[in-house]
């Protein structure tokens, strides 16, 4: 349904251009939709509808993806004389239609206010439904223009028309589907030294230098898929240098339907080549021809609504006004005692995003980023601007942005040459800055509010993440997959095992996988950083002092002997040189007062970390260190227990002969407890063999006090000439002394007497285990021995002994409960399931018989065993095996 009074979709009107795109129902969304519409319309050519669609369509996603749950489709479509956007949803609910045509919803109403502002702003809006889907849409009508013009601007005189090289270079470079490169013409080649060979199927990503912060901004891969789109970025160049750009996307299909991307690269300070003209200042200016908005008055309309646009914005704003050829803002820490770059123009790459320098530089007036500063030629006060040092700068001119008296930011315009400002310079910077000051404040909040929320999300998955495993070496793993490549390009992480011990390099990544060899070789190469418990990052130079070193020796070497083999090294360590030139930091890894290793962060050259980034690794940092800590006690638990438990079992089996003697033991769980189930054969005389199978109730130390004792005391007594009662008695005598220590054993005890004719006497007494299993060379399976009593219950405890003889053929079958009672839901194996699975193991084998026992048992039920297994097999060998 449409509302009434308002006219529904024209069917005849003809579609020029069309785009699309789907988003999740995420509170992400919003502003990505909102930079969706941007982008379509001002590719387009129509600016001057951008704000209007913007509101609108961040309202009627908001309704989608916020108040309604859905994914949100956005349409975007151009017909001869208006743009046309709809917002689709899978949540058709209809609103009650209200009498008299009045607007659905109220002021008041959340979910209601994106109808209001389209009958308040739009041209024609209407809602239809489906038995799916809702879509709400709206026109704007395009402005009237003369036939043939896009868009254009004033006539300028020569003096003030963009400065470029005296030969423009236009790199042209196609992105396919993949994200890969499939196209790359001259210029680029010119511009950043790469044949077309050499890239062609690499993803783009290899070679843009794209800033990331988590929870912030537009990736790459996103700003490839949009259908036109425009903006600012690095280009790693063949010899290691980030070349700045300014690019524009579009999204094209070929005749075939396959979609690519066509983007055009400018050199940065040639970006009025590309960039799309912004709608004068004062187009919204009143009759008297002023704006209304003095903020707008410098920006221009729109203003960016992230951070980032903004500054850049205001920066080359500043720079035109003032006809510099650089300018600056950065940004005060929260203690106001740096500032932080985070936009220039004009200005080299090393001068580039989160460098910092201090607020007071010196004891004058203009020492102070606190005052406003006029230098006329720098080099009669070097020093004076930290970061214009090396540039070629020879004036400048900085003023501070206050919001309330407190100091948020610095905005600086340079030139090359001397004495080209004064004081009238600075009080047309200070007037503006004034003006920008509080929304600057206002976007930075928003964008540390939106960082703040994204390290939230961070922060949480890599603590599930880093929950999640108690491996070590998986550990080291995920603390570097995690860091790179979303907090730095690469990192290192030293292990220090006790505190007399040297860190050692454990783990190495970089984004570039190629490259991780050479890292690793450069940091094994130098000591490591001394291990220091202080929070906090703390910068590292060594490995550049090292790969810096290293590349001059290469080079040296190479123009020495052009050609040799050495040649071909010299290559790796220069790009080895330029991966750690960037800033590095160490952040310790301190877990239970204790320093257990160092996480190191490093970016390429000329590149450094933003502070927000270095507090998010140090909150990383310290749940790595507890974790990988937590991951080294349960190694050594899982060692300590490992051993104790082959401590209780025998060391080997002794050979009896005429028979064949097959043990197997699983023990459950992750081997971090001691199981309570243990065997033994062993020699009682030259004639008599003990053997003995059982198990304790429980695991863990008080398990294995009493399976020691059980195992040494039937060695024992049984060697002592003890009958099979009388050991019994004897050791149910011991468990019971021990008290509340004690634990109840079930234990199978007896001798065998090989006979010369090949069969064997057995005297068997089984206490509470389940019975022995005799299997027969026709098939047949009985118990070998009657149930009595178990150990550590009863004080007067009478047992007696059973002898049975085996005849050559038979097999003796001995198992534990965690066979037995092993279950799937309500079925249990049981001592009749077991001897289902004997009766088909005649013919095989002591060893067959306990593997075929075992691959029954595992195969009974899906679930992973819960409790300990130990199957002993004993088969005396007829004459034919001998």
């Amino acid at each position: 349904m449409a509302e009434p009074g308002v006219e529904t979709r024209t069917r005849s009107a003809v579609i020029t251009a069309r785009a699309t795109a789907t988003f999740e129902p995420v509170g992400r969304s919003v502003a990505a939709a909102r930079a969706f519409v941007r982008d379509t319309l001002q590719g387009w050519g129509h600016p001057e509808l951008v704000d209007d669609a913007v509101v609108l369509t961040s309202e009627l996603v908001t309704n989608a993806v916020v108040h309604a749950g859905t994914a949100a489709e956005v349409l975007c479509l151009r017909s001869e004389d208006s743009i046309r956007v709809e917002v689709a949803d899978r949540y058709p609910e209809r609103e009650v239609p209200v009498q008299g045509g009045r607007s659905p919803g109220s002021p008041d109403r959340e979910n209601g206010r994106g109808l209001l502002l389209c009958a308040a702003i739009a041209a024609r809006w209407g809602v239809d439904y489906s038995p799916t889907r809702k879509h709400v849409w709206f026109h704007l009508d395009l402005p009237q223009r003369p036939v043939g013009t896009r868009s254009a601007g004033p006539v300028l005189p020569d003096a003030v028309l963009p400065v470029t090289d005296s030969r423009v270079r236009v790199a042209v470079v196609q992105i396919d589907r993949a994200g890969a490169i499939a196209g790359w013409n001259e210029d680029a080649e010119d511009l950043f030294g790469y044949a077309a060979d050499q890239v062609s199927g690499k993803p783009l990503g290899d070679l843009a230098a794209w800033p990331h912060t988590p929870g912030i901004g537009t990736g790459l891969a996103e700003a490839l898929r949009f259908s036109r789109w425009e903006g600012s970025y690095g280009i790693r160049c063949s010899d290691g240098r980030v070349v700045p750009v300014y690019a524009a996307h579009l999204r094209v299909r070929d005749a075939e339907g396959e979609p690519s991307t066509v983007c055009l690269l400018v050199r940065e300070h040639e970006r009025a080549v590309l960039q799309t003209p912004q709608r004068p200042a004062g187009a919204d200016a009143g009759p008297d021809n002023r704006s209304s908005d003095p903020f707008e008055l410098f920006i221009g309309s729109p203003a960016p609504d992230d951070l980032d646009g903004l500054l850049q914005r205001t920066v080359e704003r500043a720079r035109d006004m003032l006809d510099g050829d650089a300018a600056f803002l950065l940004l005060a820490t929260d203690d106001e005692t740096e500032l932080e770059v985070r936009a220039t123009t004009g200005l080299p790459a090393a001068r580039q995003r989160f460098a910092r320098v201090p607020v007071e530089t010196g004891a004058s007036r203009y020492g102070s980023a606190r005052m406003p500063a006029v230098h006329e030629d720098l080099a009669a006060v070097p020093g004076a601007v930290p970061l214009l040092e090396g540039t070629g700068m020879r004036s400048v001119v900085t003023v501070p942005l206050k919001v309330e008296g407190r100091l948020t930011g610095s905005l600086g315009v340079a030139a090359e040459s001397a004495n080209r400002y004064s004081n009238e310079e600075a009080l047309r910077l200070q007037f503006a800055a004034d003006r920008i000051a509080l929304a600057v404040e206002s976007a930075r909040l928003g964008e540390l509010e939106r960082l703040r929320r994204g390290s939230l999300s961070f922060l949480v998955e890599a603590s599930d993440l880093l929950a999640g495993t108690l491996d070590r070496d998986q550990t080291l793993a995920l603390m570097a997959q995690m860091t790179v490549p979303t907090l730095a390009t690469w990192c290192a992480v030293y292990t220090i095992a006790d505190q007399s011990s040297e860190p050692y390099l454990s783990y190495v990544l970089h984004e570039d996988e190629d490259r991780i060899d050479g890292l690793k070789a450069l940091l094994s190469s130098i000591a490591p950083p001394d291990p220091v418990p202080a929070p906090g990052a703390r910068a590292w130079t060594a490995p550049a002092e090292a790969a810096q070193r290293a590349a001059v020796r290469a080079s040296v070497r190479e123009l020495g002997q052009p050609g040799s083999p050495l040649s071909s090294g010299v290559d790796s360590t220069l790009t080895t040189a330029g991966v750690v030139a960037g800033e590095t930091v160490v952040l310790p890894l301190v877990a239970r007062n204790r320093v257990i290793g160092q996480l190191i962060l490093g970016r390429p050259a000329e590149d450094h970390f933003r502070q927000e980034i270095l507090e998010l690794a140090e909150d990383l940092s310290r749940r790595a260190a507890l974790a990988l800590d937590n991951a080294r006690l349960y190694s050594e638990r899982v060692a300590i227990s490992q051993s104790l438990q082959r401590s209780l079992l025998p060391p080997d089996l002794p050979q009896i002969p005429g028979v064949e003697v097959d043990v197997i033991y699983r023990a459950a769980g992750e081997g971090n407890e001691v199981g309570g189930d243990f065997y033994d054969v062993f020699p009682i005389s030259d004639e008599a063999y003990g053997f003995a199978i059982g198990d304790v109730c429980g695991t863990g130390p008080e398990a294995a006090a009493v399976t020691g004792l059980a195992r040494h005391a039937l060695r024992l007594l049984a060697r002592e000439g003890f009958g099979g009662p009388a050991v019994l008695e004897r050791l149910n005598a011991a468990i019971l002394d021990e008290g509340a220590r004690s634990r109840f054993l079930t234990l199978l005890y007896g001798e065998m007497h090989p006979r010369e004719d090949g069969s064997a006497v057995l005297k068997v007494v089984c206490a509470g285990h389940p019975l022995p299993l005799r299997l027969r060379p026709d098939g047949t399976v009985s118990p070998a021995a009657e149930p009595q009593p178990l150990l550590g219950v009863m004080d007067d405890l009478e047992l007696y002994e059973e002898t049975v003889t085996l005849e050559p053929g038979d097999v003796l079958l001995c198992v534990t409960d965690g066979v037995t009672e092993r279950r799937e839901g309500t079925r249990m194996l049981g001592d009749d399931g077991l001897a289902e699975v004997l009766k088909t193991c005649t013919g095989l084998t002591a060893g067959a018989v306990s593997a075929r026992i075992l691959r029954a048992v595992e195969r009974f039920a899906q679930a992973p065993a819960s409790d300990d297994m130990a199957i002993l097999a004993m088969r005396l060998r007829e004459p034919d095996d001998r």
